[in-house]
């Protein structure tokens, strides 16, 4: 985030590469301005970020010759990003509480999730930040300042309540500041739980869930995270402020707010 710039890291590679950005924090098409969020589009060979500062979602395409980026939405304040199958892009709207899918070709949107002002009612989110959507597009939302991970299913006017909600704490019951998420096919929520440093598994119906990163306090030991941000993407785990490796090996995918899978701020 805080350098304005998307860096890809291979595997073994001791540098990376700046993929998008890297030219100062401003507004031109070839500058960032603290994204939040990155996700990959191969049927477009691009990458699609939240530029969030700049109140737009931009795409840069993956070629070596790109030196500058393309806006695809305009005036949103978003902070996670999601793609379905179908290719429709999922956004957290953090100022409207609220989840919106578009088709990126024409810009159509509709409200999936929230929309009906800030609040705690299962209808309702408080400052969305990251979401994921599964095959059925059904959506998983992190509702941050409610401490709770919310699923809607397709077409629903409420959410249905799937980890947290028992108010803010460190407590297996409890969630603080949920951001980065991902759900298997057996409908285990992974999340990153920010301010507790920890990674939460809630399998589907649990009533509390099990640290499996993480939870030993803020530091840079193996056994520790300092803030982890994002979301768990494919089954490899980078803790946004710590360089590690030995600690992110496999479990469920995690994509930090500064390190997304082989995608980084950094």
């Amino acid at each position: 985030m805080g350098n304005h710039r998307i860096i890809q890291w291979k595997m073994s590679d001791v540098n990376g590469q700046v993929v998008a950005g890297g030219n100062g924090q401003g507004s031109r098409l070839d500058q960032l301005n603290e994204p939040t969020d990155v996700i990959i589009d191969k049927e477009m060979d691009s990458i699609i970020i939240c530029d969030q500062r700049n109140q737009r979602i931009v795409r840069w395409f993956r070629r070596n010759d790109t030196t500058k980026g393309e806006v695809l939405i305009d005036n949103i304040r978003c902070w996670g990003l999601a793609m379905d199958d179908q290719r429709y892009l999922y956004t957290c709207n953090f100022e409207q509480h609220e989840v919106r899918r578009y088709q990126i070709e024409d810009k159509n949107e509709t409200i999936v999730a929230g929309g009906n002002g800030q609040g705690v009612g299962l209808n309702q989110l408080n400052w969305p930040s990251y979401v994921f959507v599964d095959q059925q597009q059904s959506v998983y939302v992190s509702d941050r300042n409610n401490h709770r991970v919310m699923k809607w299913n397709n077409g629903a006017k409420e959410g249905i309540i799937v980890a947290g909600d028992q108010g803010e704490g460190a407590a297996l019951t409890q969630l603080n500041w949920p951001k980065g998420l991902f759900v298997d096919t057996l409908d285990t929520v992974y999340v990153a739980d920010d301010k507790n440093n920890r990674v939460m598994r809630w399998p589907k119906g649990a009533k509390q869930g099990t640290v499996i990163m993480g939870g030993n306090g803020v530091g840079e030991g193996a056994n520790q995270f300092k803030g982890p941000q994002e979301r768990i993407r494919a089954f490899q785990y980078h803790d946004c402020s710590n360089v590690c490796h030995e600690k992110c090996r496999p479990i469920a995918s995690y994509k930090p707010e500064k390190r997304i899978g082989g995608l980084s701020d950094s």
